[in-house]
């Protein structure tokens, strides 16, 4: 058929022929579109990336021996954190991607839980007031892979007012001394915190530890 109507339009003016090849080009080309437009009906439009939470690292010398941290940093993008990102009353990666890792080469105390030399994975639990930093002993695994039976201990942190938002997450050690330092964990306005001591420091830890 239309080959047919090629051959005639061969034999027509020169304009008939024109309209006549575009008009079969044009039939030709739609059972092509509706196929496609077929096979894209119901779904929707490609996920955007995910954002890029780039991997950071803390570290400290403090009470005769190293910690370092290794976490991801999740951005905030116009988002509401605490209370929305991360729900309230619910165990938090504390980062993001891999679980947040602690290494620590001596024993520490962290607030009153003793912390021995070795791996661990930090996780917290965020409230309206009372945080929570919580010492879990199984590592390498995936941020969201939590098992509460595995935690070492689970420590109150304490609070500082922020000036201004910060757009991306943190960990960091501050006010170190020889024997002490503290665990900030920084993100939109929160700034929560646990003090880290030497057993040396705490007698009664001390006798603990023999």
């Amino acid at each position: 058929m239309k080959l047919a109507a090629l051959y005639r339009c061969s034999k027509s003016p020169r304009d008939l022929c024109a309209a006549v090849a575009i008009a079969l080009l044009t039939v030709a080309g739609t059972p092509l579109n509706a196929q496609a437009g077929s096979a894209n009906t119901g779904t929707k439009a490609p996920a955007e990336a995910p954002y890029v939470s780039e991997p950071a690292t803390a570290t400290v010398t403090v009470g005769g021996g190293t910690i370092d941290l290794h976490y991801n940093t999740p951005h905030m993008h116009g988002r509401k954190i605490m209370g929305g990102l991360v729900p309230y009353g619910q165990v938090w990666r504390t980062g993001a991607n891999p679980a947040t890792t602690i290494i620590t080469s001596v024993p520490l105390v962290f607030g009153t839980l003793l912390v021995p030399a070795g791996n661990h994975t930090i996780y917290s639990l965020p409230s309206t007031d009372q945080w929570q930093l919580i010492l879990n002993n199984q590592t390498g695994q995936w941020g969201t892979e939590y098992k509460p039976e595995m935690d070492l201990g689970r420590i109150p942190m304490k609070s500082k007012p922020m000036s201004a938002p910060q757009e991306v997450m943190s960990l960091s050690f501050e006010n170190t001394t020889s024997g002490s330092t503290e665990l900030h964990i920084r993100w939109e306005t929160t700034d929560r915190y646990v003090t880290i001591t030497a057993p040396a420091m705490d007698p009664k830890m001390t006798k603990e530890m023999k």
